[in-house]
């Protein structure tokens, strides 16, 4: 069967669906299975990782605030809907499956027009007007918690949680000391991890570059700083940077605390590996509704990116780091916010839709 997956940008719509794909090679190693992206996102990279067949349209992005980008994305939306007709002409899939992410409008909505079933899963707390578009003409919709599910019709909405990646399910089982010899990292010291996604945050690798002096004198740092690295040339034993990597699961499993964005990517890696965490979401944005979902269940710590400084930063990692009793609270009630198996299942409900 073959199968299109639409998502990119950013990794937060890619993640999820990878996982899914994996599931789809293993069950059938002989199906077809194809992604549509973007030009410029991270995704090509990991989705050719993956040895599923790629494919970059033109993007519009949806803004709803005013903005003179609107005008030349309208044009942006019209050339890429006109390559995802010419592209799902070409393969003819039996069916769409997408997560989110501007580039996936057009697609979802060529494929209404072919008539090509398309699923649609909501990661999200807050729906993104990308998913709000597709879901008018999806078949099926899957949501991660159980509080979305009456944004979408009913008849055609489950409740599924997020789906994982196979090494992260693999991973889950493996000794942490495993993971600390092959990164070559002090047993006897304790492990911070700052990533804030595929493209990375400026803002927040500034704010970390300011307090690694003095976080390298009571902890280990691991800095995954994406495309938009701070101009940081520091330089310690405590401390190893990297730009990107397809899978950061090595990085999550040797965690005692993360710090992070507030993309659902992150926050099911976190939750899947109970690790704990500072979020630090992007402000004014759908993250900000991901972190106050975990927070309100006691699951997350939450420090706000404009009100806080270097100083203020290292204070709580240092709190956090010492206070054992709270670091094994936020790691017994972050597993527990979402449900597990959804890559199994989803799986199942494309291959259903596909039919």
């Amino acid at each position: 069967m073959k199968v299109l997956f639409a998502g990119g940008g950013t990794m937060g719509s890619v993640t999820p669906l990878i996982a899914v794909a994996e599931v789809l090679k293993a069950r059938n190693p002989g199906g077809d299975l194809f992604w549509i992206g973007t030009k410029s996102g991270p995704e090509e990279s990991v989705v050719r990782h993956y040895n599923i067949n790629f494919k970059a349209i033109a993007a519009g992005r949806l803004r709803r605030y005013f903005s003179w980008q609107n005008f030349l994305d309208v044009f942006r939306i019209i050339i890429g809907f006109v390559q995802a007709v010419v592209f799902l002409i070409k393969i003819r899939p039996r069916v769409i499956v997408s997560a989110g992410g501007f580039v996936a409008v057009p697609v979802v909505w060529a494929g209404w027009l072919l008539g090509i079933p398309s699923v649609i899963h909501q990661q999200d707390v807050r729906v993104g007007l990308a998913n709000r578009l597709c879901s008018l003409l999806a078949k099926k919709i899957t949501v991660c918690f159980p509080e979305m599910a009456k944004n979408f019709a009913k008849k055609k909405t489950e409740v599924i949680g997020n789906p994982v990646r196979a090494s992260w399910r693999k991973a889950a089982m493996v000794e942490r000391e495993r993971f600390l010899e092959k990164l070559k990292l002090k047993k006897e010291w304790p492990v911070v991890l700052v990533t804030t996604g595929g493209t990375g945050s400026l803002e927040v690798n500034q704010l970390v570059g300011d307090a690694l002096k003095e976080l390298v004198k009571f902890c280990q740092v691991m800095q995954v700083t994406g495309r938009h690295k701070a101009d940081n040339n520091f330089e310690h034993e405590n401390y190893l940077s990297c730009e990107f990597l397809v899978d950061l699961v090595s990085f999550f499993k040797v965690a005692d605390l993360v710090v992070t964005r507030a993309g659902m990517a992150a926050l099911t890696e976190i939750s899947y590996l109970s690790k704990p965490a500072i979020v630090i979401p992007i402000p004014h944005s759908h993250q900000e509704k991901n972190a106050d979902y975990f927070y309100q269940k006691g699951a997350v710590e939450i420090l706000d990116q404009e009100k806080i400084d270097s100083d203020e930063l290292v204070k709580k990692i240092k709190e956090l780091i010492n206070n054992k009793n709270k670091l094994k609270e936020l790691s017994d009630k972050v597993h527990g916010v979402i449900k597990w198996g959804a890559e199994e299942r989803l799986a199942e409900i494309v291959r259903e839709v596909g039919r």
